[in-house]
């Protein structure tokens, strides 16, 4: 057994430079799709289900790409092909979005653009983990952070650029202003570019290299059973709960949101049964299994990851008709009011990747000084005051502070947790697991995405800023929760099999 040899400062920044393309696409997406489908006719009570999409292609892409990137060796690599093969269908799903005829074929292509960045995202983490020895992960993961920081200023910034230097930001016909419609151009060959920078610029140790290092961790295949008795009895239950759900909703006449989470319980009691019940060994009784014998710091994290991302998707869906609402005042998508208002909202969002840029400078030297844990407690309370503060905060110049708070708090969730997580995992698992953690920011935002419009209407009074509190107040218990979490050694062949 020997260590992974220690990788210079640019071999790292060439390996994360694709998260720059990667970011890019994501913030675009993030700042611009309610935008889209609010232009498109799309009423603010129904834009948390058309984002659905989103959480939802993550959950299903991302523990199959997982799973086949810890099985793939080709020309390429191991990961590599994924980063490439993912930015080329994001790159054709940009091109395409902001020329959407009607709001269903938009909110399709957010399907195809979400599930694209996921197939090249999921394996850009495992890559981290792949490459380098534990004692450089964290700096790893923060270099991610700073590309994701600097791609994201960029990218939410293009459409005010844009109307800066001329182009039309009001479209003649009340559709999609040439702003968003460049910028997505912009954004998708960039997309491609950075990627491709990566997959170029970079090697990746083979399977069998990989197993000689000491931080391997190596585990038998066989070991991945599933306990049928168990997932049968926890399939029942949840296909019991979710069809209990949803005869409430029609009994009831509830909102039509709550059948996303509903109809997501019954989904994996289904799943689950299935699995329990079939005889053969395949793809999805590994991950069941994979997910069924989690490390235990994982399954603290996952706590950590649910707050975090509920509130960042709070954050991303009602930014827009918030900021536009309260500090523009304008509720008229065709108006030059709301298209100004969703501009800052742009220039908010470049604001808080830009501070997150900063921020993955810092976060290293506080990861030194105080750990993981407390690092990442201080930041995540940075971001739950700068959410807090849209309740406040009257003149949007001076939401540009508040963003201040959420770019600290938006790099440390990009980084973190995923340090904790990466030396609790063997490296023949490293994939599928990052696949399966992403269940932990996916199954939030579907819960967010089916409550949200829920509570804001039932007691907000449709008011969107009230969103963002629940985000500021939902980034303060993630806080609380990460000091719960223990920082697991690495498992031997033994303990893991």
């Amino acid at each position: 057994m020997t260590e992974k040899p220690r990788l210079s400062f640019w071999q790292i920044w060439n390996m994360c430079f694709g998260f720059l393309g990667i970011q890019f696409g994501f913030a675009l997406q993030n700042a611009n799709v309610s935008r889209i489908f609010q232009t498109l006719g799309a009423d603010i009570e129904d834009i948390p289900m058309l984002w659905v999409a989103a959480p939802l292609t993550g959950l299903i892409v991302q523990p199959i790409v997982g799973y086949f990137s810890d099985r793939t060796w080709t020309r390429l690599g191991r990961r590599r092909p994924y980063f490439l093969y993912g930015a080329l269908l994001a790159t054709l799903a940009l091109f395409f979005m902001p020329n959407s005829p009607a709001l269903w074929i938009a909110a399709g292509l957010l399907w195809v653009l979400d599930a694209s960045i996921n197939i090249s995202m999921e394996p850009f983490r495992a890559f981290v983990g792949d490459q380098l020895a534990p004692r450089q992960r964290p700096a790893g993961y923060a270099m991610q952070s700073f590309f994701i920081g600097i791609g994201s200023v960029v990218a939410s910034l293009l459409p005010w650029l844009l109307t800066r230097l001329g182009v039309a930001n009001v479209a003649a016909d009340g559709g999609v202003p040439d702003t968003v419609k460049w910028a997505f151009y912009a954004g998708g060959a960039i997309l491609f570019l950075a990627v491709a920078w990566t997959v170029l610029s970079t090697r990746e140790y083979s399977p069998e290299q990989l197993a000689g290092f000491d931080d391997a961790g190596v585990v038998d295949e066989s070991h991945a059973s599933l306990d049928a008795g168990r997932a049968r009895r926890e399939g029942g239950f949840a296909l019991l709960i979710g069809a209990a759900g949803i005869a409430a909703i029609l009994a009831l006449k509830l909102d039509k949101q709550l059948f996303v989470l509903a109809g997501g319980i019954a989904a994996y009691g289904l799943i689950l049964l299935a699995v329990s019940l079939s005889r053969t060994h395949n793809m999805f009784s590994t991950i069941a299994a994979d997910l069924h014998a989690m490390p235990a710091t994982m399954r603290q994290l996952a706590v950590v990851q649910f707050f975090s991302w509920f509130a960042l998707f709070s954050m991303w869906i009602y930014t827009t008709p918030a900021v536009t609402q309260v500090h523009f005042g304008a509720a008229d998508t065709s108006s030059a009011a709301y298209n100004e208002g969703a501009n800052w909202v742009g220039v908010l969002f470049a604001a808080y990747n830009g501070f997150a840029a900063l921020a993955a400078i810092v976060i290293p030297l506080l990861v030194r000084m105080l750990g993981l844990r407390v690092s990442h407690l201080i930041n995540v309370c940075l971001g739950s005051a700068g959410l807090l503060s849209f309740l406040f905060v009257r003149d949007p110049q001076w939401l540009l502070l508040s963003m201040v708070g959420v770019g600290f708090a938006w790099a440390s969730i990009l980084s973190l947790p995923y340090a904790l997580l990466s030396d609790s995992l063997p490296a023949q698992k490293m994939g599928i697991y990052m696949g399966i953690f992403n269940f932990f920011i996916v199954i939030p935002q579907l819960v967010a995405a089916s409550i949200l419009g829920f509570l804001l209407k039932t007691f907000a009074g449709g008011q969107p800023i009230y969103a963002l509190a629940i985000g500021g107040v939902s980034l303060l218990i993630s806080g609380l929760c990460v000091l719960r979490v223990r920082e697991s050694p690495l498992p031997s062949a033994s303990q893991a099999a």
